[in-house]
C-alpha cells in the first residue's frame, strides 16, 4: 500500500484518484495515517463483509438465544468464525 501526505493528497487529488482505483492509499499527516482513499469496489467490498458480520452476529444471537439463557457479547474472534462457517 502506498502512503502520501496530506498536502501531496491535495496538490496532486487527480492522482490520488487514480492511484486509488488501483490500491487503497493511506494519507498522511505528521507522519501518522489520518485516513485511507479506497476506490468504490473496495468500498463495497468492505460494506458487503460489514454487512456480513452483522448478519452473523444476528444469527448467532437468535441461535444462542433458543439454548442459552445468559446475555454473553460476542467477541470480534467469535463474529468472524461465524462470518467463515457462513461463506
Amino acid at each position: 500500500m502506498v502512503a502520501i501526505t496530506s498536502a501531496d493528497a491535495q496538490n496532486r487529488f487527480g492522482e490520488l484518484l487514480e492511484r486509488a482505483q488501483r490500491e487503497p492509499v493511506a494519507v498522511t499527516r505528521h507522519g501518522r495515517t489520518v485516513a485511507y482513499v479506497v476506490s468504490a469496489a473496495d468500498m463495497d467490498d468492505l460494506a458487503a463483509l460489514r454487512e456480513r458480520r452483522s448478519a452473523a452476529a444476528r444469527w448467532y444471537a437468535e441461535y444462542r438465544g433458543q439454548f442459552c439463557s445468559d446475555n454473553t457479547e460476542l467477541t470480534d474472534a467469535d463474529v468472524n468464525e461465524l462470518v467463515h462457517e457462513l461463506r
